[in-house]
């Protein structure tokens, strides 16, 4: 099972939301947690606060579906910082004129999922048991030959 939360309209650059995110990636909560905690860029505290809320989301789901979830396995699954809504400024130049820039907005979304069930909650696809019993072969081309250079 997935547990998400989003936060939108985040007054950061997706690029430097991705600098946080990527440090977190793959890591159990509390470790996750703690890296938060310790990082030196402003987008680290929306983020942490964004991980608790996915945390409560997977308590709540857990006691709203029954679902059996140990928080201490759940681990960061997904982490995305995307493109927001870009909001168009202008700053004044020398004789009159004027530069435009761009203020950028993200979209950060984490996802959670429990280490060990990743695989009981998805769905079977038709041909997939048969592909997963046998290894797909690699197909390997003969080397071609190479052609003498010079003689005439």
């Amino acid at each position: 099972m997935e547990f998400r939360a989003q936060a939108r309209f985040v007054r950061v650059s997706p690029q430097k939301a991705r600098l946080v995110l990527d440090l977190i990636k793959g890591r159990k909560v509390e470790d996750a947690l703690n890296t938060l905690a310790f990082t030196k860029k402003r987008v680290a505290a929306p983020v942490e606060k964004l991980l608790r809320s996915a945390v409560e989301n997977a308590n709540y789901l857990s006691g709203e579906k029954n679902i059996d979830v140990d928080v201490d396995k759940l681990y960061v699954k997904r982490a995305v910082a995307n493109d927001g809504p870009r909001m168009k400024r202008i700053r004044p130049a020398p004789m009159g004129r004027a530069y435009r820039y761009v203020r950028r907005i993200a979209h950060i979304e984490i996802a959670l999922a429990e280490r060990g069930r990743e695989r009981e909650s998805l769905a079977t696809v038709a041909g997939e048991e048969a592909a997963a019993k046998t290894p797909a072969k690699a197909k390997r081309r003969a080397p071609a030959k190479k052609k003498k250079v010079g003689a005439r």
